[in-house]
């Protein structure tokens, strides 16, 4: 399996896995604020860890031209995103609401191939479809339930826009550091929403429940975002949404597995629609003589087909290392996916 692959799926995994742990939470704060410190968890964790890991505070080395694709990534999704999706929860029902957000993952592969021209051939859009049709059958209610206000899920609708703008513009920093673009996001988001919820006269539960909360979210959004950074690397905006649409599934799993939820038929039927997916997604093979035009970017690699460059440093010739460098023009053939050095028409 391409690895990733692996890494989509585990965000998926996790984010998936994060929903019926928080549901456990959800009666202890209310939902804004639930969703400050999910994210907040999220950003606090992931700026630890950066730091432990490059030994103290280091500059996130963008490029100058990257910073407006974050700080576009960081307001739609983190800010604009949530606070849209809890106020559209105000009225709409959570059916209704489980249904609109499948919307993401249509949004954004139509974003992808229309906007930014990824490629999508037949098996990409029928494995998406399957995918898709799987979270809705998941997702139907059991009941009818209808509403005339028409606020409340158009404004679900914009939060699934934003999810999908944010998801593409990601794509373009995904060469950056992952951990820095996933904990800039969850320190933003995790400050507006709990700012947001505690002007509306919320307030915080006891410590341990917080740091509960704030640990779901670590592993739910933080680490979940971060793979999901390093598929959009790999995989391309629209391949990573559709393998990240299976969360529903894998949250519903662990409810089944892990709560002793009961399972529906309709579970195991979109068990089976999103298995039929992602089988087309790992059979597909995009292979053609394609050209790789100049280029100049940062992000760690080692020397192959697509790095073929000297050094102004020692380097041992095995070890990843990350320096700006220059592609120059090739043109070869392999199977490739729209990655970040796959971004040529078709």
């Amino acid at each position: 399996m391409n690895r990733t692959i692996f890494y989509a799926l585990a965000a998926a995994a996790l984010f998936g896995a994060s929903t019926p742990f928080a549901k456990r939470l959800d009666g202890e704060m209310s939902p804004v604020l639930l969703a400050g410190l999910l994210y907040l968890g999220s950003g606090v964790g992931l700026s630890i860890a950066r730091i432990v890991r490059d030994g103290g505070w280091q500059s996130p080395r963008l490029h100058r031209s990257e910073w407006p694709w974050l700080l576009g990534a960081i307001l739609l999704g983190g800010v604009v995103g949530p606070v849209a999706m809890m106020w559209g929860l105000r009225t709409t029902s959570g059916s209704a609401a489980s249904l609109l957000l499948n919307l993401e993952a249509v949004l954004t592969a139509v974003i992808a191939w229309v906007v930014f021209r990824e490629n999508a051939g037949r098996r990409m859009i029928f494995g998406m479809a399957a995918i898709v049709a799987g979270g809705l059958l998941l997702a139907w209610p059991g009941t009818a339930s209808s509403s005339s206000n028409w606020s409340g899920p158009l404004l679900v609708a914009l939060a699934c826009l934003c999810w999908g703008i944010d998801n593409n513009l990601t794509r373009k920093v995904s060469a950056s550091d992952a951990l820095f673009i996933a904990a800039s996001k969850g320190m933003i988001a995790g400050l507006v929403n709990t700012v947001l919820a505690l002007s509306q006269g919320a307030s915080l539960p006891d410590i341990s429940i917080t740091l509960a909360t704030m640990a779901v979210g670590l592993l739910g959004y933080g680490v979940s975002l971060v793979l999901f950074v390093l598929a959009l690397r790999g995989l391309g905006t629209a391949r990573t949404g559709a393998y990240f649409s299976t969360a529903p599934f894998l949250g519903a799993m662990v409810a089944l597995v892990v709560f002793g939820e009961s399972a529906s038929p309709a579970f195991w039927v979109a068990a089976l629609l999103m298995a039929i997916g992602v089988v087309l997604h790992l059979t597909e093979n995009h292979e053609h003589v394609h050209t790789h035009e100049p280029m100049e970017h940062l992000h760690s690699h080692v020397h192959d087909a697509h790095h073929q460059h000297t050094h102004a440093f020692a380097w041992d010739g095995d070890t990843p290392h990350t320096h700006l460098h220059r592609h120059a023009t090739v043109n070869h053939r392999h199977p490739h996916y729209p990655d970040i050095h796959h971004q040529h028409s078709h």
